[in-house]
């Protein structure tokens, strides 16, 4: 966790000032009346299918009669709309990015083996050097045959 940095945008929505904020995990920042803290921080790997930022936020906004209060505490996923913003009244919270390291990614999958290698079946055919006679020929495949519409009583009948 300590080498990671996340990216936290805040917008007041009482001016319109967006703010971008670069926070390590358990790093927080005051601006105004509000509090927003990163706890941890965490991206899918590089070779991970589905690609996922996400951001532990909690936003802790001072009352007027100047207690504060904790709005939100959770998850906050970038690629995610539903979850991707804290809505409070006066600011909105949601993560822009995470900066992490990975370790080594697993190895590259090995190519396929062919087919010839991995069965323990007599090979047959030109490949093992013996030639189909006309009696050990596969018969021709058939061509199948569509069935006929259905009449018009039968298509009544269900």
């Amino acid at each position: 966790m300590p080498q990671r940095v996340a990216v936290i945008g805040i917008l007041n929505k009482r001016n319109g000032i967006v703010q971008n904020v670069a926070l390590h995990p358990g790093q927080s920042v005051r601006w105004k009346d509000v509090i927003v803290r990163l706890r941890a921080c965490e991206t899918t790997a590089p070779w991970e299918e589905e690609k996922l930022t996400g951001a532990f936020v909690q936003l802790d906004v001072q009352q007027p009669d100047k207690r504060w209060s904790r709005v939100f505490s959770g998850w906050l996923y970038k690629e995610s709309p539903s979850l991707n913003v804290v809505e409070h009244a006066v600011y909105d919270v949601w993560p822009k990015s995470c900066e992490m390291t990975y370790p080594a990614g697993p190895a590259a999958p090995a190519a396929p083996a062919s087919s010839s290698n991995l069965s323990s079946a007599p090979k047959s055919g030109a490949a093992s050097g013996i030639r189909p006679s006309a009696s050990t020929k596969a018969p021709a495949a058939e061509t199948p045959t569509a069935a006929p519409p259905p009449s018009a009583a039968e298509s009544n009948a269900t």
